[in-house]
């Protein structure tokens, strides 16, 4: 009697160690886990793997290792489990994740503000580029580069206004690229100016001289100051504005490029009634004209199909504040009606890009 007492109350103890045991077991970090995953998930969203990748990634680390850690806890007997290493690392994880996000958020306010800085500065030298060019005459090349630059800064805009600022400063990088190709050409530009001045001079002069000698009228344009020049016994009689190619600020080189020629030439041909009210054409191509154009082509600098060009002219239909035409030179009506009585086939007409010395 007393034995079979003796193994109950022993039964009785030992499912009472076993109810002990178990209820003394630590319960899995579960909503830590669950935790330290979404930080590293908001860290994500957040830009970090762009922006904060180190602190990113070494918070993703600490989660996998935490989620191991928890994993191999579970797989030990009840008795035996310990989280507190798990704890840790998760811990820590959701600490780096929000440390990623700050640094994130840190970056971006000062690649906002570096890409705000440098596109202000950006648009202010485009702006002055654009007073310089809009102050010239037209120059394909250059307008070809500033064209390019106030493009980036259009993209750039864009950019800033999607969050993407390291683009924006790309853009804002290649747009002042395109200035400094920009800065090359008009370099290269006045340096070819500054070697022809000397032959423009002569030019003029010539052409007064023979209209002093002569008593005769003589037309001379500027380019440059988009003039033309009406010249009688060697003096200034009258200038009148004009409008020129499309591509004026170049010695025309063949037919098509827009381009005003710059050479001495006369008058062939007065034309009452025209396309462009009345007109005068000129020997357009002459044989410096020509012998340009076939070395020209010999050196490549012109394409082997292309063609002198011809039929240039002084005409009306001008005044409309703009280099618009052909090649040609375009005078207001009423002004080529003034002209008209002063000219005659054989009337001597030369072109300069610039001049600075006049009767």
């Amino acid at each position: 009697m007393k034995r079979r007492r003796s193994r109950k109350i022993s039964s009785m103890l030992s499912v009472m160690g076993v109810v002990i045991l178990l209820a003394s077991c630590e319960k899995p970090p579960t909503t830590l886990l669950d935790n330290a995953k979404l930080a590293l998930r908001q860290a994500a969203d957040a830009g970090a793997l762009r922006y904060a990748e180190q602190d990113y990634r070494e918070a993703e680390e600490l989660v996998r290792t935490g989620w191991m850690e928890v994993a191999r806890q579970n797989g030990r007997l009840a008795p035996f489990r310990d989280y507190y290493h798990a704890d840790s690392l998760l811990g820590l994880a959701i600490i780096k994740s929000a440390a990623a996000v700050r640094n994130v958020h840190e970056t971006l306010k000062n690649l906002d503000s570096l890409a705000r800085l440098e596109r202000k500065k950006f648009e202010g030298d485009l702006r002055t580029w654009r007073k310089s060019l809009d102050g010239s005459l037209e120059n394909f090349k250059a307008e070809k580069h500033w064209t390019e630059a106030e493009l980036a800064l259009r993209i750039s805009e864009n950019l800033m206004s999607d969050g993407e600022y390291q683009e924006a400063i790309l853009a804002v990088k290649k747009g002042r690229d395109a200035l400094k190709r920009l800065e090359g050409t008009i370099t290269d530009y006045a340096n070819d100016q500054a070697r022809k001045i000397k032959i423009w001079r002569q030019w003029v002069r010539e052409t007064v001289d023979e209209s002093q000698s002569e008593g005769a009228s003589a037309l001379i344009i500027d380019k440059s100051a988009h003039k033309t020049y009406l010249v009688k016994g060697g003096q200034i009689v009258r200038s009148y504005k004009c409008e020129l190619g499309y591509n004026s600020a170049n010695q025309k080189l063949f037919a098509g490029d827009g381009a005003t020629p710059e050479g001495q030439y006369h008058v062939t041909k007065v034309k009452q009634n025209s396309k462009f009210y009345r007109a005068l054409l000129i020997n357009f191509p002459n044989g410096l004209d020509m012998k340009r154009f076939r070395e020209n082509k010999n050196k490549g600098i012109v394409s082997r199909y292309a063609r002198v060009g011809a039929l240039i002219e002084i005409h009306g239909n001008g005044g409309q504040n703009d280099d618009w035409t052909d090649g040609c030179v375009a005078l207001k009506n009423e002004d080529m009606d003034h002209l008209m009585q002063y000219v005659s086939v054989g009337t001597p007409v030369t072109i300069v890009r610039k001049s600075d010395r006049w009767p």
